[in-house]
């Protein structure tokens, strides 16, 4: 073997959220304290999604792109925006681990600075690698996931915008997030085109959506001529913080970007607002924050201005400081085995008076094994189902009840007779603490479990009753049975 050549075999890697009255309890409610506890409001420092990508037409030039570089990130929406409320070891080793096989392609390299010369190179997708001995794991984990990431174009008779997706079979398939193709909620049949990693596109049709994790699925129209490589999909549930996470996908239409960083914290929960197409409030408070606009907010471009009579969606989510922006929304975000670990879906902006924002290090992604089990339940039934406890509940302040700013639990204000929480044993005046393990010190935390878990399912609830803790086991309704 030569000095520049790359061997798919020897897979090895290196080491390396006045007290109004409760809202009637037909349905799971977060309801608002005594106190101004930004925590029940909306929480507008969590409030929009981030990877979708706006533009002002449909076949505008690049120049003509309406979001600048501090645009949301996730969703690159073309119309005008609403602000939501808130040593390598060898390289041949490293990336035959990662890729399993192939064959390098042959690349002329020039630069400006260099006569043009003959180099051994491997290309997956346009994931290009010119020098194989300084390949790193971030590397090779783009080289294997990027042919599995795709962009996405939805437009309507009057806006259009870009997004990511990942490719989950061969039958082309295809997860990404219901803000992408109903762009931000504003129609139920936009016109979808996907391009992928090799720049083939081909058009595609709406499988279902799932508004209540902001995930959807897509598949093409046509496969004929296609190799099409699902993505690997990891295991969200293995994750710590501090591992790496490397987010591809399409940001301001830029196609195959990649990203890196780390896992920074993995119990993170955001309210946004629902990108549903004439949806009924089913989720959380949509009621203004008391304190006003918080330091932080989620934007999705393409958004007009947050109202409170606008639906939330509660999402527990990876938090990573890998560099997510507008038109990332859909994208993967990998491990560095190149393993989706999650899907990018939201950044946090610091500037509450603009209409755009770009990367400041605080993105969010859904985990993949919630979103592995929203896409199969839409490919198999064209939606997928949510839990319902059956209560209004409100965050608990930490403190003995005086913490203005802290919580320490879910306050469940009322019970729904005969709902999931009544069978169960939940009075009024519990206050839930954890769900299967997972610490909860806001209602909105509680609100985001129950809905990740499929309707029907057993979780356990830690429940503190009059200062005795106690286990108490639910099995969740259906929140589509929700009033």
């Amino acid at each position: 073997m030569t000095e520049n050549s790359w061997n798919p075999q020897n897979p090895q890697r290196p080491q390396g959220e006045s007290e109004p009255n409760p809202a009637p309890a037909d349905q799971d409610q977060t309801v608002p304290l005594n106190t101004a506890y930004p925590g029940d409001q909306g929480r507008s420092a969590y409030g929009s999604f981030g990877a979708y990508q706006p533009q002002s037409a449909p076949n505008a030039p690049y120049e003509a792109t309406a979001a600048p570089y501090s645009a949301n990130a996730g969703y690159e929406n073309q119309a005008q925006k609403r602000k939501p409320g808130f040593k390598t070891l060898t390289a041949v080793a490293l990336l035959s681990a990662l890729l399993g096989g192939g064959t390098g392609g042959a690349v002329v390299a020039a630069s400006d600075f260099s006569p043009a010369s003959s180099i051994a190179s491997l290309s997956s997708g346009t994931t290009i690698v010119n020098n194989t001995d300084s390949v790193n794991a971030v590397t090779a984990a783009a080289a294997k996931a990027t042919s599995s990431t795709v962009t996405i174009s939805a437009v309507s008779t009057s806006e259009s915008g870009s997004g990511s997706g990942v490719v989950l079979d061969d039958e082309g398939h295809i997860l990404t997030n219901t803000h992408v193709v109903t762009l931000d909620g504003a129609t139920a049949s936009a016109e979808i085109e996907v391009q992928l990693s090799d720049g083939s596109v081909r058009t595609a049709s709406v499988v279902g959506t799932d508004p209540t994790s902001d995930l959807a699925v897509i598949k093409l129209n046509d496969v004929s001529g296609l190799t099409l490589t699902p993505a690997s999909l990891g295991d969200s549930g293995n994750l710590n913080v501090g591992d790496t996470a490397i987010a591809i996908g399409a940001p301001l239409g830029l196609e195959n970007t990649v990203t890196t960083g780390i896992v920074s914290n993995l119990v993170r929960t955001i309210e946004v607002e629902s990108s549903a197409v004439d949806e009924q409030q089913t989720d959380s408070s949509a009621q203004q924050d008391p304190f006003g606009s918080s330091p932080f907010q989620f934007e999705m471009p393409g958004q007009q201005s947050q109202s409170s009579t606008n639906s939330t969606i509660s999402i527990n989510v990876i938090q990573t400081d890998a560099a997510v922006n507008p038109g990332n929304s859909g994208g993967a975000l990998v491990n560095a085995d190149g393993e989706v670990i999650g899907i990018n879906v939201a950044i946090a902006s610091t500037d509450s008076g603009s209409s755009s924002s770009g990367n400041i290090g605080v993105g969010f992604a859904i985990p993949i094994n919630y979103a592995k089990r929203v896409s199969q339940e839409i490919i198999e039934n064209g939606s997928a189902s949510h839990g319902l406890l059956g209560a209004s509940v409100s965050t608990s302040p930490a403190n003995n009840d005086q913490s203005e700013a802290f919580g320490d639990g879910a306050l469940i204000q009322e019970v729904v007779s005969g709902a999931a929480a009544d069978q169960a044993g939940l009075r009024n005046g519990d206050v839930v603490v954890a769900v299967d393990g997972r610490s909860i010190s806001e209602a909105t935390e509680l609100t985001a479990a129950v809905r990740e878990a499929a309707a029907g399912s057993k979780v356990s609830l830690t429940v503190n009753r009059n200062g005795s803790i106690q286990d108490v086991d639910v099995t969740l309704g259906d929140s589509r049975d929700a009033g």
